[in-house]
């Protein structure tokens, strides 16, 4: 056998660790942390680092935990194979070079017979740019398969397309947090800061320190909405009503920019129309929120010298979240709250590289710098980075959940995830378990057996936060480097010499010779160099001396750009969009026979699917299970008693949850954290309902009945 690209790195000590610095796995914050020797213990302890101009010296819980998922007990440290004839079809531990070889054997058995789209990929938000970048290459190049798409789709994809239709770009925050303190005028809506970037509290805090009003929009009373001045407890799927009930009073009473709206933005006239039956009267009788508090918040924001408006999953995991999004835009851009100081748009990125995951090749139809895929010119360059014809890129896939509803149409054979446990974040599970029985063949990379995992054929071990060197984006568009920090067990290699290595086995490898990350990364800047998302001025030297770069950064002395929009939008014309939204239903309206709203979010020990939370100790003892929040007069109307046990029922199953009787929530709305799986897992029971646009699911509006159990 030829000497493989994994033996040859095996020997190189490019890789070797150089820092005790580095930045927490879990939110999109990506504050800065440092290992320290305990004094007490033998082991290491996370500390809160100052190397970092975001959230400086500050690590909220998950953070200071951080390093107990990593040294667990239960990590996989060898390759793992399901034992053939063995009836319970138990994990046998094999070789690198037997997972390598049988595994890229059975992708080329699969394709020949079923053609190359019958092998998936599914990736993560919270690998790195590098990684994510080599996912996508890997699945274009070396499987040569249409099929790949990530857990991003679940997260931030409503955001997305709007920022792409209003500015004709997206990037999660337009602004550097360190604007917050500048505004006088802060609208959340909802997004639960407090506890899913906690970090982020204390600019809101410094904000309101110098005058801020600060709005916030949600079903629930939240540990963010505490800091409010006002607390808008809306119920799910009223948003864009409610903000045209806004903008009705800012058209009406002529506070809008009129200069701005003239000369940066097309589609205000149209905007004057639709928002017109939109009364605050008319739409206090529709949502309950009062007349009063709808002017005081339109006049507050339109009257503020300067203003933000951030949104998050709350109104985005919708089939409307697109619409939805687009109307809080609609707040900055009649307003001309935007591209000046303390003032902007932002959808706070959830994932630890949210932003930069979705920037360079993981989404069904991009390839890297935000271009898209069926774009002539961008095949072009993206090709001619890569070495190959443009001919031999694939088309546009398809969407996250897609891919499992391909999966059991029989098109799709094969698997591989990386970074992700679909199982447990995708709506409608039972769907995706179906699949996962299904696949000839699934590899699942990671550092636990995770839920998906227990459907795999083959459980590789990844590598930790700690032990991988790369770059990731944060919430704010500033890149940054993340020194490798540990070893990872048993010399295993990384997620990207994995990559590589399977391209290497399947007749690809010479498009695929890195002899460091930073290889990686300096292709990444050639490939994303005059797109959307324009890395091509940055390497590592300078993101390290900088302490990070905004993108777009196109040129070598080019200083990033921290404030978009400045001068011009992305549009052709340099203008912004508005978009006239009339409000349309969900997907699955509240009625009769289902007349109540789950809705599903998270809380501020766990993250994402819990593989890692759920494995720290004094995190999982906060929250071991998941409790159903709902109103008192729910409670009081089904015969409940604290921590009492009901059943939610929707039109997908059914699920029993202990309850937390609080009246800091809409009162026919119930709420159920997600970060759990099998029969925890609320999603198991959400709909898998998807946004025209976007694809995607909506996760926040599922219409349930509920039963008291004895």
């Amino acid at each position: 056998m030829a000497l493989t690209m994994f033996k040859k790195k095996k020997k190189s000590k490019k890789n070797q660790p150089v820092s005790n610095q580095s930045h927490c796995c879990f939110c999109s914050m990506q504050c800065s942390l440092q290992l320290v020797q305990n004094e007490k213990r033998s082991r290491m302890k996370v500390k809160p680092s100052h190397d970092f101009p975001v959230a400086t010296g500050r690590l909220c819980q998950k953070g200071l935990n951080s390093l107990d998922h990593v040294e667990h007990k239960s990590r996989i440290r060898k390759p793992l194979v399901r034992v053939d004839g063995n009836v319970d079809k138990k994990w046998s531990t094999t070789s690198w070079e037997t997972a390598f070889d049988q595994i890229s054997n059975k992708m080329k058995e699969l394709q020949n017979k079923h053609g190359k789209d019958s092998v998936s990929v599914f990736g993560g938000g919270s690998l790195t740019n590098e990684v994510s970048y080599l996912l996508g290459k890997f699945t274009r190049v070396a499987l040569q398969s249409k099929y790949i798409d990530y857990n991003g789709r679940y997260c931030m994809s409503s955001a997305a397309a709007a920022g792409n239709k209003a500015f004709g770009v997206d990037r999660g925050l337009t602004l550097p947090l360190t604007e917050l303190e500048n505004a006088r005028y802060i609208i959340l809506a909802g997004t639960n800061i407090a506890e899913c970037q906690p970090t982020m509290m204390s600019y809101l805090i410094a904000a309101k320190k110098k005058g801020a009003v600060i709005v916030t929009i949600d079903p629930r009373n939240t540990k963010t909405s505490k800091l409010a001045d006002i607390h808008v407890r809306l119920q799910p799927g009223f948003d864009a009503m409610f903000v045209n009930a806004l903008l009705n009073v800012i058209v009406n009473e002529k506070l809008y920019d009129e200069l701005f709206v003239q000369n940066r933005t097309n589609g205000f006239s149209e905007l004057v129309e639709t928002v017109k039956p939109y009364t605050p009267d008319v739409v206090e009788e529709m949502t309950g929120i009062l007349a009063p508090k709808i002017r005081t918040i339109a006049r507050g924001f339109a009257k503020a010298k300067t203003g933000i408006v951030f949104t998050a999953r709350g109104l985005e995991q919708q089939i409307n979240g697109v619409e939805n999004t687009l109307n809080y835009i609609n707040l900055c851009l009649t307003t001309g709250k935007i591209g000046k100081s303390g003032c902007g748009f932002g959808a706070v990125t959830g994932q630890a590289n949210g932003q930069g995951g979705r920037e360079h090749g993981q989404k069904a139809d991009q390839l890297p710098g935000y271009r898209m895929l069926e774009d002539q010119s961008a095949r072009a360059h993206v090709a001619k980075v890569w070495g190959i014809s443009p001919s031999e890129l694939p088309g546009n896939g398809v969407s996250a959940f897609e891919m499992f509803e391909k999966i059991n149409a029989g098109e799709i054979k094969a698997m591989v995830v990386l970074g992700s446990n679909p199982i447990v974040s995708s709506p409608n599970n039972a769907v995706v378990e179906q699949a996962l029985k299904r696949l000839e063949l699934l590899v699942v990379v990671d550092l636990f057996e995770t839920e998906t995992a227990e459907y795999a054929d083959w459980l590789l071990p990844g590598s930790s936060f700690l032990e991988a060197e790369g770059t990731l984006t944060n919430l704010e568009g500033r890149v940054f480097h993340r020194a490798k920090v540990l070893e990872t067990p048993n010399e295993n290699p990384l997620d990207y010499e994995i990559i590589c290595e399977f391209a290497e086995r399947l007749g690809r490898g010479q498009y695929f010779q890195y002899h460091s990350i930073e290889d990686i990364f300096n292709e990444l800047t050639r490939a994303s160099a005059g797109g959307k998302a324009d890395y091509g001025g940055m390497t590592y030297d300078r993101l390290k001396e900088e302490k990070g770069l905004f993108w777009p950064c196109p040129e070598s002395n080019h200083p990033g750009t921290p404030m978009m929009f400045n001068n011009r939008f992305y549009h052709e014309d340099g203008k912004a969009k508005i978009f006239a939204i009339k409000p349309e239903k969900p997907a699955e309206p509240i009625d009769e026979e289902y007349p109540y709203i789950l809705t599903t979010g998270r809380l501020a020990n766990h993250y994402l699917s819990g593989a890692q939370t759920r494995r720290t100790e004094v995190l999982n003892k906060k929250s071991p299970i998941p409790v159903a929040e709902i109103h008192p007069w729910l409670a009081q109307k089904m015969g409940l008693i604290p921590n009492q046990k009901m059943k939610i029922i929707s039109r997908r199953g059914s699920l029993d949850f202990h309850v937390k009787i609080t009246e800091g929530i809409q009162p026919k709305t119930i709420f159920v954290p997600f970060h759990w799986g099998k029969e925890l897992a609320i999603n198991r029971i959400t709909n898998d309902a998807l946004a025209p646009i976007s694809r995607m699911p909506e996760f926040k509006i599922c219409a349930v009945q509920v039963k008291a159990l004895d």
